[in-house]
């Protein structure tokens, strides 16, 4: 198998970042936003979905944390569009429920080639640490854009906004993870149509 590596560099007026990702890595990280929280829930998604990663991003945070937050989940896209080549063998379609304490968070993908986002979260606060709560569902719906991908992800219930975020996102690693995985089984494109 050809390794699923890619490496993506997106340079704009208001952001510098620098993405490696290896789908079939351990889950090892290094991530610097400069937004504790957002570098908090990236490792989440690398860690659970047993992805390498590696963020260096340097944005306009003296405005506020908009631009960094959209075009690092834009260069995830990314990465993870590229990584995936033609996505020959993949599982393609996967879900995955995660708790933490008192919430439940489910995330279904489908990496279809057909880009599509539906996000059902309610967060009460307006910012955890740095991060706007209201960036929570733009990241998911960014990364489904630019990675030519279905996501669905909801908050089924909880009350703490930060167990809510992170239950969400550690599900859209373990989902990611599970549909990303060479099926031994398939041969070729999972996909009636015989493309994606």
């Amino acid at each position: 198998m050809n390794a699923r590596t890619s490496e993506i560099h997106r340079v704009t007026r208001e952001t510098d970042v620098l993405i490696s990702l290896n789908l079939d890595g351990s889950g090892t990280t290094s991530i610097s936003t400069g937004i504790g929280f957002y570098d908090h829930m990236l490792q989440h998604v690398a860690y659970h979905g047993l992805f390498d990663l590696t963020v260096q991003a340097t944005g306009d945070l003296h405005i506020d944390e908009h631009h960094t937050v959209e075009d690092v989940a834009i260069t995830l896209g990314q990465a993870l569009d590229h990584a995936l080549g033609d996505r020959n063998g993949i599982t393609r379609i996967a879900d995955a429920f995660v708790s933490m304490d008192e919430a439940l968070a489910q995330v279904v993908i489908d990496l279809s080639g057909r880009p599509y986002c539906v996000f059902q979260a309610e967060f009460s606060p307006l910012r955890m640490g740095q991060f706007s709560t209201s960036l929570v569902g733009h990241v998911f719906e960014t990364i489904a854009v630019h990675a030519r991908s279905t996501v669905h992800a909801r908050i089924l219930y909880g009350n703490n906004d930060h167990h809510k975020a992170e239950a969400l996102f550690k599900a859209l690693g373990r989902s990611l993870g599970a549909a990303v995985a060479i099926n031994p089984r398939r041969n070729g494109i999972p996909s009636t149509k015989g493309v994606l």
